[in-house]
């Protein structure tokens, strides 16, 4: 594609080292043309209107979504796919029962195969990308090759994209290498491929998000989990919200919740009318790379720049800062549209729509309007509730960590942790119902350690015995906790409000932290009792808060008997200060 005249070095000969490896890759894939990318909003100018005139986006109402688009995946690209999703290391040990593992000689072959010839006729973009703030000491770069302008479009919102990134890496820093092509969009030819130990992604066959953008779980997660075990620190699957009590007291938390389980709407949330005086801010809703400081705190970056959210459920009573957000500048993927051209989805409280996320027009007997995994992605700085903290190079102390899972039963609303290396048991044993955002049979209960099942890069029991580690370094560890809004009564009624309401139970978690708050030592944790929570002005009926923070012992014992079988599956790499753990919540309930 054309691009404007240049007066300043051009992108390849900034590094040699990045020049090369397209040539490399160029010479493998056959593409038609070249295209470095510099994220100039000129370039993305240009590639949209490409797109549309292409007809693979449809542009919305301008006068309702001034600068929304809508991009249409191929129906059997909606998801993850974790079946096909292998991490390539050269003893499968270091892998571990909770990844797929190939040999690196096999992966590169299969790979290889896939890709000769496979851009004929097709741009080969060249993306590099910083994740997080570009002048962090924290953050790390990557470069992206794609034959996908969607993919471009996408990275150029959810990472600082182009030549600032290309001349941080050309000033010596190392990067991540990750090769895409959608190739035919064929289920059967549709791999992603991670390769650690040569800090390199190859994915293959799929135009999804965390399939194709490759700077997101694939680097954010699996790369950079390997990464900060070398190096010392942890990449992790989770928001980071900043909470300023009405006494001025400032804390920030991170949380791991499975996908399509409220981390949004938690990284988000807007004090409910009751608390007065609470001011929340989004640091980010997805990813964490945390990092043991020299005051012995850990501190957080996020290392994304946007949001790569579910749509369903997004509305003004749900999350009214992700609603006026993705209002302007936004990029749908397969929500369903109205008469009059805006954008829906199943949760909107106005509205109909007339054509499906298929592009079919609406009928309930086709199924959801919008599909359920549907997307927005959109600049962080789009937020109303964005930190003046996200940028911060050093990035933000952590005060608490909290973990959380969708369960019907057996978790009460919250507890807290004994102790830090207690806290890494109450990630491991973490469990949660299925949703919509990865392949497989939707509310089935799996366990999901840390929330990083699908995106942990290396063996889970080394990765615990990482955690701890990192624990043992802290002079001023993060207090841990668990929660779960989604308790119900015996009729399969929620028991809590949840949303805004969930700041209730943060503000509990933050007087723990603060030396304050009362609680029940249970045999699980520190259990908060109905007068220790601030419940003004919420009605709920003292049965069903007694029912939200019950600990059944049988229940528990039961599931301190599946955690230990869960944790069995990774043998003697196991760590023996995790198992200890386990013998204690198991001697406390009596089994």
């Amino acid at each position: 594609m054309a691009t404007a005249p240049r007066t300043f070095t051009p992108l390849p000969q900034l590094s040699p080292a990045v020049a090369d490896w397209v040539a490399s890759v160029a010479g493998l894939t056959s593409p038609a043309r070249i295209h470095w990318c510099d994220g100039s909003p000129e370039e993305i100018r240009h590639l949209r209107s490409e797109l549309v005139a292409a007809g693979e986006l449809h542009p919305l109402d301008p006068a309702r979504f001034p600068g929304c688009d809508l991009y249409r995946s191929h129906p059997s690209d909606v998801a993850r796919v974790e079946k096909v999703t292998f991490i390539c290391t050269t003893k499968q040990e270091d892998a571990g029962p909770n990844n797929l593992w190939l040999a690196p000689a096999e992966g590169h072959a299969r790979m290889r195969a896939l890709f000769s010839g496979c851009m004929r006729g097709r741009t080969l973009y060249v993306v590099p990308y910083c994740m997080g703030p570009i002048d962090s000491p924290l953050a790390r770069c990557g470069v992206e090759i794609t034959d996908s302008a969607y993919v471009v479009l996408n990275m150029a919102i959810m990472t600082r994209m182009g030549r600032p990134a290309l001349e941080r890496i050309a000033g010596g820093e190392t990067f991540v290498r990750g090769l895409h092509s959608t190739g035919e969009l064929d289920p059967n030819r549709r791999y992603i491929m991670h390769f650690p130990e040569e800090l390199a992604i190859e994915s293959f066959g799929s135009g999804y998000g965390g399939n194709a953008l490759l700077g997101k779980k694939c680097h954010a997660l699996r790369i950079a989990s390997w990464q900060a075990r070398r190096e010392g620190w942890l990449a992790e699957h989770m928001l980071i919200v900043g909470l300023e009590s009405p006494a001025g007291e400032q804390h920030y938390i991170a949380a791991a919740f499975p996908s399509a389980c409220g981390k949004t709407n938690l990284a988000m949330l807007i004090p409910p009318d009751s608390l007065k005086g609470w001011k929340v801010t989004t640091i980010g809703d997805d990813i964490a790379w945390l990092h043991p400081g020299p005051d012995g705190r850990l501190w957080a970056i996020n290392p994304e720049a946007g949001y790569f959210g579910v749509v369903p459920g997004t509305n003004p009573s749900t999350n009214r800062n992700a609603y006026e957000m993705i209002r302007r500048d936004t990029l749908f993927t397969n929500v369903a549209v109205t008469a009059d051209n805006q954008p829906w989805w199943e949760g909107l409280e106005t509205g109909a729509p007339a054509i499906d996320w298929q592009n079919r027009p609406y009928d309930p007997i086709n199924g959801a309007a919008a599909h359920p995994n549907s997307r927005f992605t959109v600049a962080a700085t789009r937020n109303p509730a964005y930190s003046p903290h996200a940028e911060d190079p050093q990035g933000v102390p952590i005060s608490a960590i909290v973990f959380g899972g969708r369960r019907r039963s057996v978790a009460p609303l919250v507890y807290e942790a004994r102790d830090f290396t207690h806290g890494v048991l109450l990630g491991a044993g973490m469990a949660s119902e299925q949703t919509a955002a990865a392949e497989g049979k939707v509310g089935v209960v799996r366990r999901d350690p840390m929330a990083m099942k699908p995106f942990c890069g290396y063996n889970f029991a080394d990765y615990f015995g990482h955690w701890i580690g990192v624990g043992a370094r802290l002079a001023r560890p993060p207090r841990v906790y668990h929660v779960n809004w989604f308790r119900r009564d015996a009729d399969g009624k929620f028991l809590w409000p949840g949303f805004g309401d969930n700041l209730r139970v943060l503000a509990w978690m933050l007087d723990r932290c603060n030396g304050r708050g009362g609680a029940a030592e249970t045999p699980i944790g520190f259990v908060p009792r109905a007068g220790d929570l601030n419940l003004a002005g919420l009605e709920l009926a003292p049965a069903a808060l007694d029912a939200l923070l019950a600990v059944d012992a049988a229940e528990w014992r039961k599931e301190a008997a599946d955690i230990r079988s869960y944790l069995g599956e990774y043998g003697a790499r196991m760590p023996a200060a995790l198992l200890a753990e386990l013998g204690k919540l198991e001697k406390g309930l009596g089994a």
